[in-house]
């Protein structure tokens, strides 16, 4: 049974009750019905969660082993700002080098 027939024909159950339709015998047979078919909603919920827990579990992992792909292939040689570039620090501000704004 689906998810879908299991609502629906928990749906009809509760119609019933709603409008007295239901003999007083029938009565425990459908609360009985009605709480199987609540089982097996909330076990095809829990296993949809769990399957969509692992999907995004694994978007997450397949995110990170780019991510640290991408940190390894850093270049440091294309920092705008190194150390060696020490004298020419200046060289770049208004006034030209070695005068202080």
């Amino acid at each position: 049974m689906t998810y879908r027939e299991a609502i629906e024909e928990l749906e009809t159950i509760l119609r019933a009750l709603e409008t007295d339709a239901v003999d007083v015998d029938d009565l425990t047979a459908r609360v009985e019905r009605s709480a199987e078919l609540i089982r097996l909603c909330r076990h095809k919920l829990r296993h949809a969660e769990a399957s969509l827990d692992r999907v995004f579990d694994t978007l997450d992992e397949e995110d990170d082993s780019d991510e640290s792909a991408d940190e390894e292939e850093v270049d440091d040689d294309d920092d705008p700002v190194s150390d060696d570039d020490d004298d020419d620090e200046h060289d770049h501000l208004p006034g030209g080098p070695g005068r202080a704004w």
